[in-house]
């Protein structure tokens, strides 16, 4: 159903101009690539045997895979109306589509590479404050085109993947973790998807500039 949905509201995608498709907003669905191990951030309904027991996130080389979905939104407790471009620097949340479960970190041990654990956690898109992550980007916006990186707002570890594999159920597919340095490995950018026009917000910023 949420695939059906996607594909109905593509055509939002060649509505909206390039331009305005320049940054990132708040109510888009997106899947976000780790530019360095080239795979998507995913999730399904598969709990980790270890750790916390909660949803496992992984990454996946897929690019059709619905489960690889995720709603940008705003941080735990406050709404972030649809069309606002996200700032560098920003805390936000990130939203499973499919299963409405929130990107999560806590002081768990991930199963694979012995760094911190990156589950999916809450119902219906509400979960608490461990949901929170802060985009750390270059400039004012975190641009489409853009290179980012999610530090977790509550332990300051960083959203990476370093190429461990997962065997059955999930075989071939990487782990995601939670790391403290910043490499290569905590590199993301924002693919498919579908992504809201900026609000006249940003329009206002532009022409206040110019004068």
């Amino acid at each position: 159903m949420v695939v059906v949905s996607l594909l109905l509201l593509g055509g939002l995608w060649s509505a909206v101009g390039a331009s305005n498709l320049a940054v990132v907003t708040c109510g888009s669905v997106v899947k976000l690539l780790n530019t360095r191990h080239n795979v998507r951030l995913h999730s399904h309904d598969v709990r980790y045997g270890s750790g916390s027991g909660q949803q496992s996130v992984t990454g996946v080389t897929s690019v059709d895979d619905s489960n690889s979905y995720w709603r940008i939104r705003g941080k735990t407790a406050t709404v972030c109306e649809r069309g606002t471009p996200i700032k560098c620097g920003q805390p936000i949340r990130l939203t499973h589509v499919n299963t409405g479960r929130n990107l999560h970190s806590h002081h768990f041990t991930s199963p694979l590479s012995g760094n911190q654990e990156v589950s999916a956690f809450g119902e219906e898109g509400e979960g608490d404050y461990l949901d929170d992550w802060t985009v750390l980007c270059n400039g004012p916006y975190w641009v489409r085109d853009g290179e980012v990186r999610f530090k977790h707002s509550s332990t300051d570890v960083l959203l990476s993947v370093t190429g461990e594999q997962y065997g059955r159920p999930i075989s071939g597919q990487k782990e995601v973790h939670g790391m403290a340095q910043p490499s290569q490995n905590n590199y993301w950018k924002a693919m498919e998807g579908i992504f809201m026009k900026p609000s006249e917000l940003l329009k206002a910023e532009a022409h206040h500039a110019e004068l």
